[in-house]
């Protein structure tokens, strides 16, 4: 493949620890139309292939929700109560309405919450009103309790979102 000065320029805006990946996949794209010469607008044209979807604005007008978990749990935990709660509205979901949605789930990064801030901030761009604690941050006896949830808290209030503690427990 032969990738244009252009080209390379655009990929180099592209965020560095997804910059292989994205590599592959403008590289794959055009290979696929029998090309071998990589443009500008080819890194663009996959850029909006992949990632045109998170600019779409959504016809909902209800609550876009985010849910932290605990980092430690979410190695033998993926998330299916979570996850059916919301989609049945029940527990600590059921004050939304239908039209509310998901739009982000992830986990604190490990103590104290580390990449919570900045994923919020993402988030807040696309809607972000509501942040659920999931249930396995707040229990305690089966996981072992989150000695940060306070700090976690604050700081998710101090970024203008609602904080629902819990989630499917």
């Amino acid at each position: 493949m032969h990738w244009t000065e252009e080209a390379l320029q655009e990929l180099a805006r592209v965020p560095r620890f997804v910059r292989d990946m994205a590599k592959k996949a403008v590289e794959h794209e055009v290979n696929s139309n029998g090309r071998t010469k990589i443009e500008a607008a080819d890194v663009q044209h996959s850029r909006d292939k992949y990632l045109g979807i998170i600019g779409e604005k959504s016809d909902k007008s209800g609550s876009r929700i985010a849910v932290v978990r605990c980092e430690t749990v979410s190695e033998v935990c993926p998330g299916v109560a979570c996850f059916k709660a919301f989609n049945r509205r029940k527990i600590h979901f059921k004050d939304y309405g239908p039209d509310a949605e998901i739009v982000g789930f992830f986990t604190c990064g490990g103590y104290p919450g580390r990449r919570i801030s900045r994923l919020v901030d993402n988030l807040k761009k696309y809607g972000l009103d509501v942040v659920h604690l999931s249930s396995c941050m707040l229990l305690e006896g089966t996981y072992p309790a989150c000695p940060h949830v306070e700090e976690i808290k604050k700081n998710l209030e101090s970024k203008g979102v609602k904080v629902v503690e819990g989630t499917h427990h």
